[in-house]
Formats: C-alpha cells, sequence, structure tokens
C-alpha cells in the first residue's frame, strides 16, 4: 500500500488522493489571451524530475502542493500552498452572470 503524507491529516492511502497538475505562475486573468490562457489550463512542461504539483486530499477536500520525482514517482515532500502562496487569487464576475 503506498502512503501520501497529508500537510492536513497525516499519512493517508495514496488513493483519498488526487493529483491535478503542475504549480506554475498563473497569468494574469484580466489582461491575458485567450490562447495564453488557455495553454496555461491545458499544457504542462512535462519534465523528467522533480515537480512541483497540486493535490487533493478528497475526503476532505484539502488542496496542498506536493513534490514529486516524475521517473521514479516517489513523493519527496508536501506542504501547505500557504508555503508558496501568500494570497488568493479573486476572477472578475462575467458581466451579465
Amino acid at each position: 500500500m503506498k502512503i501520501m503524507n497529508c500537510p492536513l491529516n497525516g499519512p493517508r492511502n495514496i488513493s483519498e488522493f488526487a493529483s491535478f497538475g503542475e504549480v506554475s505562475q498563473m497569468p494574469d486573468p484580466n489582461t491575458t489571451s485567450d490562447a495564453d490562457w488557455a495553454e496555461y489550463i491545458w499544457f504542462s512542461n512535462n519534465a523528467a524530475g522533480v515537480v512541483r504539483e497540486w493535490w487533493c486530499h478528497l475526503a476532505t477536500n484539502y488542496w496542498f502542493i506536493a513534490e514529486r520525482h516524475t521517473v521514479t514517482d516517489e513523493i519527496l515532500k508536501t506542504y501547505p500552498a500557504s508555503e508558496v502562496f501568500s494570497s488568493r487569487v479573486d476572477f472578475a464576475e462575467a458581466e451579465g452572470a
């Protein structure tokens, strides 16, 4: 059984988690082009080596960051997103919504 350490809930079975891709710098949603926004959403570097990724503990909906080696699939470190991000991004409500 493979175990992953959740920063909030401690060691848990890996089946309780889902990965949501690489952590990368988000473009300004109010000024970026549709093409650049689509690239940010849908494309990743897919690098061989250590990558920072968004993960979620599904039972508690707790989001955090994990550093995982993409070749060996070893999870090296997990930590709260607050160690990387100091504020939230508020998206403007779409007109007519």
